[in-house]
């Protein structure tokens, strides 16, 4: 018997693996905690997740990369049955939440006054604290202001809950909001 043929399902722990876990799970992770006996380069590694992909193509679910790794999630075009069988009701976010989540993601990284500026009315600490209770956004450092006010941007969480791999995949700005966004730059060039 041939001993060079290897017949370590590696595909179907690797899926497994993906399917099992409770967060995304990276290719670092995978080749670390999952793989770290066997010998597979990362690029075979990469090869068996593009065919788990494929094997996926036509089904309810998909397996995705995100900005933390790779999961398992029903195809949004299936959301509006899969929520009946949900109990629980998706969160509510106001207005005023995902407005300031949005210039976070759009502007990051950037300051409550930054936000006020734009939005033209005071963001609530409710508001700021929600997102950051989410762990959507996070506190990245101090502007050199008076006052050193917190900047905030967004987080792996976030990317990985709206399913994005980076902030460059999200959807274009509304052009009022761009208009808004141009002139908070002219008043920051004008103040310096």
């Amino acid at each position: 018997m041939d001993q060079s043929v290897n017949t370590t399902p590696y595909k179907q722990i690797i899926e497994a693996a993906i399917f099992v876990a409770k967060k995304p799970l990276s290719l670092a992770a995978l080749c670390r905690d999952v793989l770290a006996d066997e010998d597979l380069s990362r690029q075979q590694v990469t090869a068996y997740i593009a065919e788990i992909s494929a094997d996926y193509h036509d089904k309810g679910i998909e397996l995705v990369e995100v900005a933390s790794g790779y999961r398992f999630q029903a195809r949004s075009y299936l959301t509006p049955w899969l929520q009946r069988m949900l109990q629980d009701k998706p969160a509510k976010y106001s207005r005023a939440t995902l407005e300031t989540l949005a210039l976070i993601a759009y502007r990051q990284p950037v300051s409550r006054g930054d936000i006020e500026a734009v939005r033209g009315v005071a963001v609530s600490s409710q508001t700021i604290h929600s997102l950051e209770e989410r762990e959507w956004i996070k506190v990245i450092g101090r502007k050199e202001v008076p006052g050193r006010p917190a900047l905030y941007a967004t987080t792996t969480q976030f990317l990985d809950y709206f399913g994005i791999k980076s902030i460059q995949e999200l959807p274009p700005l509304d052009e009022a909001l761009l208009a808004k966004l141009a002139a908070m730059d002219e008043e920051t060039l004008l103040d310096i």
